[in-house]
């Protein structure tokens, strides 16, 4: 009965679920971007979203560009949680925890919490093969598209050259992102100023990922027709918990009333910044397999 099917089967195995997943598994796009790339009408392209995103599979965000439209995002860690309760549905000797010892082993955990991250597996390049080169952009560069940099350094040992810039970017680094790069990660980037997209512009990349909506509108032409991508993550700074000068709010002299408040504010914009760090590392795990599938071209 189908009723007894694994939700990953029931959701995947219809056609154009398929390639609706396919299409976000290595990006996140608008519903009228999906619907021109999988050639169907926007009714049913929504109504198969709304089937993933019931599921699990699919999460949707508002884009900070424009309100009007949402960005839809795969969550590739539930996606491999999911294959694995498959497996062990059809029997429990394909749960990857008790797979025999020499096979690789697909991530099939929840989503990890910061400060928990194992080093990923860097897939070799061959000897002949130049490193990859990655640009993340962002409309300030003081806090994403840095954060992913650090990260995609930090995970491949220097086997991808990383860049990071903004459309329009701040004097300094946001001083929580600075924080939560050495705190959770071990990682110092107060040295780290941010860059105008101008600065790049006539560089050659393999890849150009945007992490936030607005500067997604604004990218300039990069030669080499570089593959881009889009990862729609709201700026960290931005989150209501956070509020205007947490960083700075639990230095600063008070009563004792007004100290606690200020510590539990920036308390609450390092937590933003963490699950924001989290998140692109998550994704930077994904993304090391495709720019390790076929070497970069010269």
């Amino acid at each position: 009965m189908a009723s007894s099917l694994p939700v990953f089967l029931r959701l995947a195995a219809h056609p154009l679920r398929w390639r609706l997943l396919t299409e976000l598994a290595v990006g996140d796009y608008r519903v009228r971007e999906l619907v021109e790339l999988v050639g169907q009408p926007q009714n049913l392209v929504s109504y198969h979203l709304r089937l993933l995103r019931d599921g699990g599979l699919v999460t949707a965000r508002r884009s900070t560009h424009d309100a009007r439209d949402s960005y839809y995002h795969l969550d590739l860690d539930r996606c491999a949680h999911a294959l694995a309760t498959t497996g062990a549905a059809l029997h429990p000797a394909l749960h990857p925890a008790l797979r025999p010892p020499g096979l690789d082993r697909s991530p099939a955990s929840p989503p990890h919490e910061p400060g928990s991250h194992a080093p990923h597996a860097v897939p070799a390049l061959s000897p002949s093969a130049r490193r990859p080169r990655v640009l993340f952009a962002c409309t300030g560069n003081s806090a994403r598209s840095p954060i992913a940099e650090a990260l995609l350094r930090h995970r491949t040992g220097g086997t991808v050259e990383a860049v990071s810039a903004g459309s329009h970017p701040r004097q300094r680094l946001h001083p929580d992102a600075v924080a939560v790069l050495h705190e959770h990660y071990g990682l110092d980037v107060r040295d780290r100023h941010p860059r105008h997209l101008d600065t790049v512009s006539g560089r050659r990349f393999d890849y150009v990922i945007s992490l936030c909506d607005r500067v997604r509108e604004v990218f300039p032409h990069f030669p080499g027709n570089p593959r881009h991508l889009h990862w729609s993550i709201p700026d960290p700074a931005a989150d209501p918990t956070t509020g205007s000068g947490a960083a700075q709010a639990a230095s600063t002299p008070a009563t004792s009333a007004v100290s606690a408040t200020s510590v539990t504010s920036a308390a609450s914009a390092t937590s933003a910044f963490a699950r924001t760090a989290a998140e692109i590392d998550t994704r930077i795990h994904y993304l090391l397999p495709i720019l390790t599938s076929q070497e970069a071209r010269s």
